[in-house]
């Protein structure tokens, strides 16, 4: 707009006629192409208005150049003041912006603390920090029901299951009463195993705060032993976690295989390592398991014949808490159905750091077929 105010306002000026007081009686040549005519009455010269066309192109042509140049370089100022005073404008909000990308549960004490004036920034940075307050006081409560919970509710069960087995010691116990003690250790049994599952899915959804190295393999070592079916090969899988939570999540990965394999099935245990850090990996024959229905088999209490408790002697938190104990650990779970039936499932988590000046060792894998037949 200024430009073209500038433009109008120096064409308007140089159209102005040129008054003369009297006619002159000499002519002048010009470079412009016939710019001196002579007129045909003699003894009169006159300049045509060429002059006049060449000096108003010149003229707008150099303020033309000079606006545009003006236009580049306070624009150009205008955008570098602007993006500083930008940069200093939002820097609250970038600091925001990084407190809560940081946030997880470990970490719910930091605060965001922004100095300066009272203004929306700051009453915003506020509302976010009493916000973290009653989010801490929520997980510090929750941990202290899980722990109040491991107690209350395994004692009772621990002391019935106790009195239980007293009783069914007596030789001259009837039939019945001794079926039914049998029944009822049973029950017990399962409702032990049910809240032993909640209080570690509770306990595995946290994020952790302690890590340290471990190698899968020694721990997958330790949970085979309880599982004598089960055959193995096992290579390093250094990883990084709590070791009893690993042991426990791959103690539940061949129970689950166990409980839901063929009665001559196979079950393959494997561990090694790839680019994204240790692996483990379950395999068992089975029932077909159908693609659309993998998914659900991680949901607690979810099975592929009903979403109850109380079948295959289980209480359906098998997956749930593998899924839970992975995540923990910032790692991956993963199913896939054997076409034959089973499942294959792989866990992956993160390495452990190694000490300055070592590089890993390339992965070795070598993988272990798994026969179709039953």
């Amino acid at each position: 707009m200024f430009v073209l105010v500038n433009y109008l306002f120096v064409q308007r000026t140089i159209e102005q006629p040129v008054m003369a007081s009297k006619p002159t009686a000499f002519a002048v040549r010009i470079p412009a192409e016939d710019a001196l005519r002579q007129l045909p009455q003699p003894g009169t010269m006159r300049i045509v208005g060429e002059l006049r066309d060449v000096y108003r192109t010149n003229v707008m042509t150099s303020m033309l150049q000079w606006s545009l140049l003006a236009i580049v370089v306070v624009g150009g100022a205008g955008l570098a003041i602007g993006w500083i005073v930008a940069r200093r404008v939002l820097a609250p909000l970038h600091k925001m912006t990084e407190t809560a990308r940081r946030l997880s549960e470990s970490t719910l004490h930091e605060r965001i603390a922004l100095d300066g004036p009272y203004d929306e920034l700051r009453e915003l940075a506020d509302t976010f920090d009493s916000m973290l307050e009653r989010l801490n006081r929520a997980f510090d409560s929750q941990r202290r029901f899980v722990a109040n919970a491991s107690h209350e509710l395994r004692t009772p069960l621990a002391i019935d299951r106790a009195l239980l087995q007293v009783s069914m010691t007596d030789p001259q116990l009837p039939r019945q009463v001794r079926r039914a003690g049998a029944e009822l250790l049973e029950s017990n049994g399962r409702q032990e195993r049910l809240i032993e599952g909640l209080l570690l899915l509770a306990q595995s959804e946290r994020e952790l705060t302690d890590r340290r190295p471990v190698d899968l393999a020694e721990l997958a070592g330790s949970a085979l032993a309880s599982v004598p079916e089960a055959t193995a090969e096992l290579r390093a899988a250094p990883a990084a976690g709590d070791p009893v939570l690993l042991e426990r999540m791959i103690g539940n990965l061949l129970d689950n295989a166990v409980k839901y394999n063929d009665e001559r099935g196979l079950i393959v245990l494997r561990t090694g390592r790839d680019r994204w850090g240790g692996v483990v990996t379950v395999e068992n024959t089975g029932r077909v398991v159908p693609t659309g229905r993998v998914d659900d088999l991680f949901e607690p209490f979810r099975r592929l014949d009903r979403d109850r408790t109380g079948s295959a002697g289980g209480a359906g938190l098998g997956l749930s808490i593998v899924r839970a104990i992975a995540q923990a650990h910032r790692g991956s779970v993963e199913a896939r159905p054997r076409p034959d039936g089973g499942l294959v499932v792989t866990v992956r988590l993160p390495p452990a750091p190694l000490p300055p000046g070592l590089h890993p060792a390339p992965p070795a894998t070598a993988p272990l077929a798994l026969p179709s037949g039953r």
